[in-house]
C-alpha cells in the first residue's frame, strides 16, 4: 500500500508537469507519512546523496563551461568548425554536430550545448536557406554528444553511485561520442543532398589556420581534463577547478571578451544551476533508499531473470526499458532511480559495470530528443519559434541513427571499454 502512495504521487506529479525534483520529494514525502516513518528521514537522505565528494566537480565544470561561453568561446568554436565542413552540402548543419563535438568537450552538459550552439546556428542556418525545423533538429540531436565526449556531468553522478572511476568513465565515452557524431554527419549529408541544402565555397587552408589558432586555447581545456584525471595529479573535483581557473583566464586575458565586472553574475548563474542538479541527486537518493528498502530493484531484476537469462536479450530489455524511461524522466533522476538495480541485473548475467555505465548514459542522453519531455527539443524549438510537432519530425533521421549507434555500443563492449584499458591500469 505505501509503494502505491510512493508511485501513485510520482506518476501524478510526472503528468501535471511538476518539476521532477519536486515529484520525487512530494513523492518520498508521502511514503514516509504513509510508512509512519520519522519525518527526519528525508533531510538524512537527501544530505547523504549529495555528500560525495565527487560531486563537487559539478558547480566547477559548469562554472569552467558558463565563463568560457561568455568569454567567446562559441563563436571561435563554430568558426573553427564551419572551416573544416562548411563548403560540404549542407555544410551549417555538418558544422552545427562538430561544434557540438568540440563544445561537449567543454560543458559536460547536453541543455548548455543546446541553448549555446543553437543560439547561434539556429538563426544563422535560418537566415542561410536552411528550413527551421531541420536546424532546431539537427542542434537538438546534436547537442546529445556533449555529455558522452569527456567531462560528462551524467558520468560523474554514474561515478558517484556505483564507485567506478570518473576518469574510466570519460574515456569510455570517447568512442561513442565520435561516433555518434560521425554518424549524425553522414545523416545530415544524405538529408542536404536530397533536399539541395546549400553550401559555402572553400574558404582555403589560410582560414582553417586562423580559425584554429583562434580556438585552440578553448580546445586545450579538453586536454587539460583529460590530462589532469589521467595523470593522476588530480581529482575529478580538483580538475573542475583547475578547468574553471583556466576558463577565467582564457576569456579574460587571451580572448578579452570577459569583463570582469560580468563574473559574479556568471558565478551565481552557475551556483543556481548547480544546486538545481544537486536538489535533484538529494531528492532522487531518498526515493531511490525507499525503492531499495521495499525491494523494487531485486523484483526488477528476479522479474527479467525469470524471462531470460541471455545476455544479449537481457541488453535489448534494459535498452527499451531505458528508451521509454528517458521519453518521461529528466537524465539525472532516472540514473538515481534506476541505474543501480540496472547494474544488478547486468552484472548478474555478464555485462561488464563499465561497458553497461556508458550504454546506459548513452541511451539517457537520446531521452532528451524524444517527446514529451525531451528538454533538448524544447529549446531549440523555442529558439527557432517553432511549436514542437515539425521539430520531432524533422529529428526523427537522427533518432533513428543515435540509436543505431546505441545498439553498436551495446552489442560491441569494447567500443566503452578498449581506450580505458588502454590508457588506465
Amino acid at each position: 500500500m505505501d509503494v502505491t502512495i510512493l508511485f501513485a504521487v510520482f506518476i501524478t506529479g510526472l503528468v501535471l508537469g511538476i518539476p521532477v525534483a519536486v515529484t520525487l520529494g512530494a513523492a518520498s514525502l508521502a511514503y514516509i507519512i504513509a510508512a509512519g516513518l520519522p519525518p527526519v528521514v528525508m533531510p538524512q537522505k537527501i544530505y547523504a546523496g549529495m555528500d560525495v565528494f565527487v560531486l563537487l566537480s559539478i558547480p566547477g565544470f559548469i562554472l569552467a563551461g558558463n565563463l568560457m561561453n561568455r568569454g567567446g568561446i562559441t563563436e571561435r568554436i563554430i568558426r573553427f568548425a564551419n572551416s573544416l565542413v562548411g563548403w560540404v552540402r549542407g555544410g551549417l548543419g555538418l558544422t552545427n554536430i562538430a561544434a557540438s563535438m568540440l563544445f561537449g568537450g567543454i560543458t559536460g552538459t547536453a541543455v548548455a550545448d543546446a541553448a549555446s550552439i543553437g543560439g547561434v546556428m539556429i538563426p544563422g542556418m535560418k537566415k542561410a536557406g536552411y528550413p527551421a525545423d531541420f536546424s532546431a533538429a539537427v542542434t537538438a540531436a546534436s547537442s546529445t554528444v556533449g555529455p558522452i565526449i569527456p567531462p560528462s556531468v551524467p558520468m560523474i553522478i554514474v561515478g558517484a553511485l556505483s564507485g567506478i572511476s570518473v576518469g574510466q568513465m570519460f574515456l569510455a565515452g570517447a568512442i561513442p561520442g565520435i561516433l555518434m557524431g560521425l554518424a549524425m554527419m553522414v545523416t545530415c549529408y544524405i538529408i542536404s543532398r536530397r533536399k539541395g541544402f546549400p553550401r559555402q565555397e572553400w574558404q582555403g587552408f589560410s582560414e582553417v589556420g586562423r580559425s584554429f589558432a583562434g580556438a585552440i586555447w578553448a580546445l586545450a581545456m579538453t586536454f587539460l581534463i583529460i590530462y589532469g584525471l589521467l595523470s593522476g595529479l588530480a581529482t575529478p573535483t580538483e580538475t573542475a577547478v583547475i578547468a574553471s581557473v583556466y576558463a577565467f583566464f582564457v576569456g579574460a586575458f587571451i580572448y578579452r571578451e570577459l569583463p570582469l565586472r560580468a563574473v559574479p553574475g556568471i558565478v551565481i548563474d552557475s551556483a543556481i544551476s548547480a544546486a538545481g542538479i544537486l536538489a535533484l541527486v538529494g531528492f532522487a537518493n531518498v526515493f531511490g533508499w525507499i525503492l531499495v528498502s521495499e525491494r523494487i530493484p531485486q523484483a526488477i531484476a528476479a522479474g527479467v531473470l525469470s524471462l531470460t537469462e541471455n545476455k544479449y536479450m537481457v541488453i535489448l530489455i534494459i535498452n527499451l526499458l531505458l528508451l521509454f524511461v528517458g521519453m518521461f524522466m529528466e537524465t539525472i533522476a532516472a540514473l538515481i532511480i534506476l541505474f543501480v538495480p540496472l547494474l544488478s541485473l547486468a552484472t548478474a548475467v555478464g555485462i561488464e559495470p563499465l561497458h553497461f555505465a556508458t550504454f546506459a548514459v548513452l541511451n539517457l542522453m537520446i531521452g532528451l530528443t524524444t517527446p514529451p519531455v525531451g528538454v533538448c527539443l524544447f529549446v531549440c524549438a523555442g529558439i527557432a519559434r517553432l511549436p514542437l510537432a515539425p521539430v520531432v519530425r524533422a529529428i526523427l533521421p537522427f533518432l533513428l541513427t543515435n540509436i543505431l549507434v546505441l545498439l553498436a555500443v551495446s552489442y560491441i563492449p569494447a567500443l566503452a571499454t578498449w581506450l580505458p584499458s588502454l590508457l588506465i591500469d
